[in-house]
């Protein structure tokens, strides 16, 4: 009788009892047996969960790493729908945290893995907290500031993390090994100044390119969590999918012993001393972050008690969107943190949060 083929790994004496989901991936001989199991007993954070960072978390979970935290200080809305793929219509009508609606998503692809999802605001006062505890750090993020913080934190505590960017139809993505390559300061002195780089809210974005580069970026991770260093690629990836070009820029030899991060181990975003409030225009976006000194427990129903009479409220456990007109939306969170949507100018929006939320 003809053997029936499942498509699953047959178990022998010398092959340990693995889950099948991930018998396509040990059937691949880099990883193998071996590699699964150091994947099993791996600890990932992903900062971002938009476009890059749903794709990061995605394969991370599917793949088995073994612990996955997702940070994310935002709230889906139907604009994200086209590339961010953990998320939908119902996630974006309930206002749900996108570290909350992609965890939950997550958690039902493989309820083997750990997830551990923060909403927040990842910055020099939780920054070292989040992230030292990790094996690898994986770059979802969408600005510089953040990942200068990356950047200090890595050099700091020698965690490896893979940067990636995308806007239009362009992408960029380097590994970056502290003590073996170049950080990202070595290469980037200074942020771009505001205003002068294209975003995806200036500049659009296709979703090939947000998944060439995030599968870049997770190859490159599964390679390190493994330990297959060797094949790590040691260029910087650009690749620009609408004009059929790519091209990888070697970067082994741009380490300075000059650099602020990885040579002086001056660590000016992590270190950064915060006597008043944060207020950054999120680029691109029309919209200003206003972070407390002080993280302060709001009260989410106390407050649209108050914002009831003033304008239109919208509350779930999570945020609470007040909009006072039909111009301007605000949206707080519990640990005193707000948005200000309509606004790219920092002295109207911290007009606004002095108003309305006189803290």
């Amino acid at each position: 009788m003809e053997q029936l083929h499942t498509g699953l790994v047959p178990e022998t004496s010398d092959q340990p009892n693995v889950d099948p989901r991930y018998s396509r991936q040990i059937l691949f001989a880099p990883i193998g047996a071996a590699g699964q199991a150091k994947l099993t007993k791996s600890k990932v954070a992903v900062v971002g969960m938009g476009a890059l960072g749903t794709v990061l978390a995605n394969h991370m979970v599917r793949a088995g790493v073994g612990f996955v935290r997702i940070i994310d200080r935002d709230f889906v809305e139907v604009s994200n729908l086209q590339r961010q793929m953990l998320y939908d219509e119902d996630d974006a009508s309930s206002m749900m945290p996108k570290a909350i609606a992609a965890a939950k998503r997550l958690r039902s692809v493989n309820s083997l893995v750990e997830i551990d999802p923060h909403v927040t605001d990842l910055n020099a006062l939780n920054a070292d907290e989040l992230l030292q505890d990790v094996d690898l750090i994986l770059d979802g993020s969408d600005n510089f500031a953040v990942r200068f913080l990356i950047n200090d934190v890595s050099s700091k505590h020698s965690i490896p993390w893979i940067y990636g960017g995308a806007v239009a139809s362009r992408g960029v993505a380097l590994a970056i090994l502290p003590g073996q390559s170049p950080c990202l300061r070595c290469l980037f002195a200074q942020a771009p100044k505001a205003g002068t780089a294209d975003t995806c809210d200036t500049a659009g974005v296709i979703g090939g390119i947000i998944h060439v580069v995030a599968s870049f970026q997770a190859t490159e991770a599964i390679k390190y969590l493994i330990g297959d260093l060797e094949r790590m690629n040691k260029g910087m990836q650009q690749w620009d999918l609408w004009y059929n070009q790519h091209s990888s820029i070697q970067v082994a030899n741009a380490r300075k012993s000059n650099c602020p991060a990885c040579g002086l181990h001056q660590y000016e975003y992590l270190d950064a001393e915060q006597d008043s409030d944060v207020i950054q225009s999120m680029c691109g976006r029309n919209s200003v972050q206003i972070l407390p000194v002080t993280p302060t427990a709001l009260s989410l129903e106390q407050w649209e008690d108050r914002f009831k009479p003033l304008g239109h409220t919208e509350r779930n456990r999570f945020l609470l969107k007040f909009q006072p007109n039909s111009e301007v939306t605000m949206v707080l969170f519990p640990d005193g943190r707000v948005l200000v949507q309509g606004t790219d100018d920092l002295t109207a929006a911290k007009s606004l949060y002095s108003r309305f939320i006189g803290m």
